[in-house]
C-alpha cells in the first residue's frame, strides 16, 4: 500500500504555512538515520559491552540508567558525547537530507530532542546566522542556559532549541529513565514558563508543527507530546504533520500494516490537543518530496509542476 497519506490540499496548506513562517519543525532521531545509531542499536551495544543484566537490552533509557548507577551519573552522557564527537556530519547538500531540506525552508525556530548539532550546522551551511540553546530542565544548567533569549529569532538568525539537551553540555542531556521523569516533573511543575521561552510557547500554540523523525509507537514521543503539549494547557488549532515510519507488525502483509497504521492514528487522536495528519514514510522520503514541492511552490497557494 502507498506510504504517503497527505492530499494535495494538505500539502498546499503546509507550504503556505511555511511561506508565512508559521511552521515549526520538531526534529527527532529518525532525521539522523544512517548517521547516528538508532537508540535500540546503541542500547544493545552498550548492554553487551557493560554487561547489562536485565532482559530489556534494547531500551536505551534502562541501559543508560544502569550505567549511571553502576558507573556514575555522567558516564552514559559522556559516552554519548564521545560518540557524537566522532560522528561525521551528514552531507547537507545531498538530495533529501532532512536537516538540509528543513534549513532550506528558512524558518525562525527549530525544536529538537536530538543531542547533536546537525540542525545548527545545516543552517550554517545555508549562510544563515543560527544560535542554539538548551532547555534548562535541571539545576546543573539553570544558570548556564536561561530560557530568556537575547533576541527574537528570525529567518536570517534562526534558533535551534534543544529540549532534551546538547552533547557539548552533557549535564543537559535527557538520557536515563530518571532524566525523563525529572524532565516531565519540571515541565509540569513550572508550567513550562521557565523551561520554554515565550517565543517557543507561542510557536507551539499557534504554528503548524512538523514532526520529522519520530514514531507514534515510540514511548519517548508519547511522553514528550503529552508533557510539552499538555503543559500549554490549551487546545491548539493549527493542523500539523507527523512523518512516521510504517510500524512493525505481526505479519508484513498490506492488511496487517493498514490495521497497525489505523490503530496508531486512533490512539494518537485520543491523546492529542491538535489536529495531526500522518505522512507514512521515512524522514528522507518526506524531505525529498517536501524539497520538490517547496521549489515548485508559487507562493499563491498551489504547487506548480507536481500534478
Amino acid at each position: 500500500m502507498p506510504s504517503v497519506s497527505l492530499s494535495e490540499d494538505d500539502w498546499d496548506n503546509l507550504l503556505q504555512r511555511i511561506d508565512e513562517k508559521e511552521c515549526t519543525p520538531f526534529v527527532g532521531a529518525g532525521a539522523c538515520a544512517g548517521t547516528v545509531p538508532l537508540a535500540s542499536e546503541l542500547a544493545e551495544r552498550w548492554a553487551w559491552q557493560y554487561k547489562f543484566p536485565l532482559k530489556d537490552s534494547t531500551n536505551l533509557g534502562k541501559v543508560t540508567q544502569f550505567l549511571a548507577i553502576t558507573r556514575d551519573g555522567m558516564f552514559p552522557k559522556r559516552q554519548f558525547r564521545r560518540l557524537l564527537r566522532g560522528t561525521p556530519s551528514p552531507d547537507f547538500s545531498e538530495r533529501g537530507e532532512p536537516h538540509g531540506v528543513l534549513a532550506d525552508l528558512k524558518l525562525p525556530l527549530y525544536l529538537t530532542t536530538n543531542y547533536d548539532s546537525f540542525m545548527f550546522q545545516a543552517l550554517k551551511s545555508r549562510e544563515l546566522n543560527p544560535s542554539w540553546k538548551v532547555c534548562p530542565w535541571n539545576e546543573l544548567i539553570r544558570e548556564q542556559s536561561a530560557a530568556v533569549l537575547e533576541a527574537e529569532p528570525n529567518p536570517a538568525a534562526p534558533l535551534v532549541y534543544h529540549l532534551h539537551g546538547h552533547h557539548e553540555m552533557p549535564q543537559s542531556m535527557v538520557l536515563t529513565e530518571d532524566d525523563y521523569l525529572e524532565f516531565l516533573v519540571r515541565l509540569n511543575r513550572d508550567a513550562s514558563e521557565r523551561l520554554l521561552p515565550p517565543v517557543i510557547r507561542t510557536a507551539l500554540a499557534e504554528n503548524s508543527l512538523l514532526f520529522v523523525g519520530y514514531s507514534l509507537s515510540d514511548l519517548n514521543f508519547q511522553v514528550l507530546f503529552r508533557g510539552v503539549m499538555g503543559s500549554l494547557g490549551a487546545t491548539l488549532g493549527s493542523t500539523s504533520i507527523a512523518v512516521q515510519l510504517d510500524p512493525p507488525t505481526r505479519d508484513p502483509t498490506a492488511d496487517w500494516l493498514r490495521q497497525a497504521q489505523q490503530y496508531l492514528q486512533d490512539y494518537f487522536k485520543q491523546i492529542q490537543k491538535l489536529k495531526v495528519l500522518v505522512y507514512w514514510g521515512d524522514a528522507r522520503e518526506f524531505a525529498r518530496e517536501l524539497s520538490e514541492r517547496w521549489e515548485a511552490f508559487d507562493g499563491n497557494g498551489r504547487c506548480n509542476g507536481l500534478d
